[in-house]
């Protein structure tokens, strides 16, 4: 068995520069670094002064889309507009949602380099995966095993204050370089053969009906390794919107290791810029939706 990446209803790449119209809103110049602590929460932005400051966790539109996005991140521009309880995005201003995957492999000296998703995985590798998505929103992953149920990895009770919101541009890895134990910074192959599939839902605001930040603690209490399961109506709808045409785009080159500058922004919460490494797979959605699926396939044998 190989490995391969599934994108369902792939348009024609010549009707678009995907890789260009994704990388256009990199910042030209690339943010500071700090010594500060990496940040620890990815809670959705608070509402601005004088709005409607109560939660209504998972219910679309009641969110306030901040551009500077939480502590530690760049700002960001044209990416978000503000709303509240009583306005909705201007989606005018809004690009087409995008996100890159860049699929790393540790090697036999223990670092992380590019990999093609077509590489033939056995026991004993251990793979993470750096994605970085050209608009504020909000991830969730799925897992299914051999076409099992659909869990819910990301967000995670245990990670991030169970906040799933990210910035443009603002690379995020799963699992973490930076978490404490090397078990938890790698997703490992053992000695069971099987299809593992994760989904990735990219969404301009909450999915409802799915638990996040105190919903999800909540929803967990002191259960270690925790995950929220998909109901059979959310999966249903995630499934049609795997059916919504993306436009891809594809690196040829692989083996390069993961640069300095790559580590230091996934794990600070810093933005890329243009001249950083592109990410190795990009998919945009062909019309300016509030919703992207798309699906890692990770096999072996």
């Amino acid at each position: 068995m190989v490995s391969v990446v599934g994108v369902t209803s792939i348009a024609a790449l010549d009707q678009d520069d995907v890789r260009g119209a994704f990388l256009v809103t990199r910042p030209k110049e690339k943010p500071k670094s700090t010594s500060t602590s990496p940040r620890t929460s990815r809670r959705r932005p608070r509402p601005s002064t004088g709005s409607d400051n109560t939660k209504k966790p998972n219910i679309p539109g009641t969110t306030t889309g901040s551009t500077t996005g939480t502590t530690g991140g760049p700002a960001t521009t044209g990416t978000t507009t503000t709303t509240n309880a009583n306005t909705k995005p201007a989606a005018v201003n809004a690009p087409r949602l995008g996100i890159g995957l860049t699929l790393f492999m540790r090697d036999a000296n223990g670092l992380a380099v590019r990999t093609d998703p077509t590489h033939m995985f056995q026991k004993g590798d251990r793979v993470r995966v750096l994605l970085e998505t050209n608009a504020d929103g909000y991830l969730y992953i799925f897992n299914t095993t051999n076409n099992g149920p659909a869990v819910m990895i990301y967000p995670n009770a245990e990670l991030d204050e169970a906040g799933n919101y990210l910035q443009a541009h603002v690379p995020f890895e799963v699992p973490s370089n930076g978490a404490a134990e090397e078990r938890l910074r790698w997703l490992a192959f053992d000695e069971n053969a099987g299809d593992e599939r994760l989904f990735f839902v990219f969404t301009r605001e909450p999915l409802t009906g799915v638990p996040i930040e105190d919903e999800l603690i909540t929803y967990c209490g002191d259960k270690k390794g925790c995950s929220w399961r998909a109901t059979d109506e959310i999966w249903s709808q995630i499934q049609t919107e795997m059916s919504q045409p993306l436009k891809t785009d594809k690196e040829k080159q692989y083996g390069a290791p993961q640069t300095e500058r790559e580590q230091q922004a996934s794990s600070r919460g810093l933005g890329l810029a243009k001249d950083d490494p592109p990410p190795s797979l990009i998919m945009m959605a062909s019309a300016k939706s509030s919703r992207l699926v798309t699906t890692l396939d990770l096999l072996h044998k």
